[in-house]
């Protein structure tokens, strides 16, 4: 198999829910070697999430399954003295330690970053939580919805005179998985020039703050906050729209150029040369008037047909539900979303996203399915040194677990 750009890196995981395992799985993908360090019992909450109840009955929900391939699941008791005292282990030999509790928890458990680089000085420590390791709220359980709250992200999304809404998809998780990953190759790249470790600290709420730079710009230039808009963009050539179908249309005719186009292209040259929207500088002047025109247009055709007649000249596309998205996707064939075999006697195939981009070669592939609670608990711990006898009295003391056959009613 032909080398990635983290094959040979190996990371101790103690992450859980989404975020952190975003991060995980989007090193994995370009082959880092994963260890997933699992809760007792359960492991991962979200072997216990999705629609498929079968899948949540086997604690292989399906949005377990979207975030934990090419990774290998080993589970302890971090709680118990020999159960900390391997996972201190599998840390020593590793390259990077990603974890996503509060503030303290690691620290508790005798697992945090100055504990653990003392033996390991090269090692990469990457913290995510939602305030960070320091400030105000440092000690707060959240989640993505919180963090948008407490952020102000919220604030300029909903219905124009309504209350804020939370985004529909879990941005913070992923953006701020995604942020963790960059921070980490960085320091691995770093690392490669100086030899030093790191310790990477990651929060929620600072994310959100990169997602908002333009109305940061705004707010704290001028004092105006963002506000919500629904669908609507201050310019009206840039909004959505209701076609003669029902359907909505969105238009992105964001310049002067577009914005010209789009005026030939739906039979109305006038519009453009009409004083007050001719300019699209000034159009906010006489917004109204020039959305009630071009809804008026917009009602001429099918969102399918404006998007055909639209979209190879300006910003311009029907709004599609998530299954058509994916349909999309499948027929540009960039696979993001790709199929993964799943290991005999599991149920239906499965299709999950993977990364963002494209490598000329040896770019991010999925080489193994999501594992099952505990299975590769005994290889790890073999390949950290443990003999077959000392293994066993760690499973029967509790400190690790195996994979067992579990049939829970979730």
């Amino acid at each position: 198999m032909a080398k990635r750009a983290f094959s040979g890196i190996r990371i101790v995981d103690f992450t859980h829910v989404l975020s952190g395992p975003f991060c995980t799985y989007q090193l994995g993908l370009l082959g880092a070697d994963v260890i997933k360090v699992e809760e007792p019992g359960l492991g991962d909450y979200m072997r216990r999430r999705g629609s498929d109840r079968d899948l949540r009955r086997r604690l292989m929900g399906d949005h377990f399954l979207s975030l934990n391939a090419n990774k290998r699941s080993i589970v302890i008791d971090l709680t118990s003295k020999d159960g900390a005292a391997v996972a201190r282990r599998l840390i020593d030999d590793a390259d990077v330690v990603v974890e996503n509790f509060r503030a303290g928890v690691m620290e508790g458990l005798g697992l945090g970053y100055e504990a653990v680089s003392e033996r390991n000085p090269r090692l990469i420590y990457c913290a995510l939580s939602g305030y960070g390791r320091s400030g105000l709220h440092a000690t707060r359980k959240v989640y993505d919805q919180v963090v948008q709250a407490n952020s102000g992200l919220m604030s300029g999304t909903g219905e124009i005179g309504g209350g804020p809404i939370k985004s529909g998809s879990p941005v913070l998780d992923y953006s701020s998985g995604l942020m963790a990953a960059f921070a980490i190759s960085a320091a691995l790249f770093q690392r490669s020039a100086d030899g030093l470790g790191q310790f990477i600290d990651v929060a929620m709420h600072d994310t959100a703050l990169m997602l908002m730079s333009t109305s940061i710009m705004n707010q704290t230039r001028s004092g105006k906050a963002p506000r919500p808009h629904a669908n609507e963009h201050p310019l009206a050539a840039a909004s959505c729209y209701v076609a003669g179908d029902g359907e909505m249309i969105m238009l992105g005719c964001c310049t002067q150029g577009q914005f010209e186009r789009l005026c030939v292209l739906i039979g109305r040259p006038d519009i453009a040369a009409d004083p007050r929207f001719s300019d699209v500088n000034t159009q906010d002047v006489h917004r109204a008037a020039l959305v009630e025109i071009l809804q008026t247009e917009m009602r001429a055709r099918s969102a399918e047909d404006w998007e055909r007649h639209l979209a190879d000249h300006v910003p311009a596309s029907r709004v599609r539900s998530l299954s058509e998205g994916l349909d999309q996707a499948r027929l540009n064939n960039r696979k993001v979303i790709r199929s993964i075999e799943p290991p005999e006697g599991f149920p239906g195939q499965v299709e999950v996203p993977v990364a963002a981009y494209i490598f000329g070669h040896d770019g991010p592939e999925i080489t193994s399915f999501p594992p099952e609670l505990g299975v590769d608990t005994r290889d790890v711990l073999r390949e950290h040194g443990y003999d077959d006898e000392t293994i066993e009295r760690l499973i029967d003391e509790g400190a690790v677990e195996t994979d067992s056959d579990r049939n829970l009613p979730i």
